[in-house]
């Protein structure tokens, strides 16, 4: 392997430990949690409403403490990329089949540099599945919707 895939290996090996420090609810009264994706649709999330709904990452940058209260998708898109755009449909049909059990939201890399920044988001579609206990995972680039429906039986451990 060459060393730049070596280096994004690590940097992703290294993201998860970050995660798996604190998955858990940190215990404290946790933000209006009513959100469009209840009724089965796919939010979009500004960085301000990340940290809010999910995690404030410039509270606690090493550790992980998840504010939701359903285990959630988090998917980082551009409008030009075409394999998000493949991707869009089946969030959109797993935001209905799912309605309730799990939130599906989006960020736009574009208009969130910010978060885009903190994640080291290097290729779009990545998308982010965050369990109520256990480590976060990440996965890079467009997935088939029987490999989200596996990756939600397996990482959010939602039937």
């Amino acid at each position: 392997m060459n060393d730049r895939i070596m280096k994004n290996i690590f940097f992703v090996l290294s993201f998860f430990v970050l995660f798996s420090a604190s998955a858990c609810n940190s215990g404290e009264n946790k933000p209006d949690q009513k959100t469009l994706s209840d009724e089965g649709k796919v939010v979009h999330l500004t960085t301000a409403e990340f940290k809010n709904l999910v995690w404030d990452y410039t509270k606690s940058p090493d550790t992980i403490v998840f504010k939701g209260n359903l285990p959630c998708i988090v998917d980082f898109y551009a409008d030009w990329c075409r394999p998000c755009k493949m991707v869009a449909p089946i969030l959109d049909e797993l935001a209905l089949d799912y309605k309730g059990k799990i939130r599906i939201y989006k960020i736009n890399t574009d208009q969130e540099r910010e978060m885009a920044g903190f994640f080291r988001i290097r290729s779009i579609p990545t998308v982010l599945f965050i369990p109520m206990h256990g480590k976060p995972q990440i996965s890079v680039g467009a997935m088939p919707k029987d490999s989200f429906i596996q990756a939600i039986r397996e990482v959010l451990m939602v039937n």
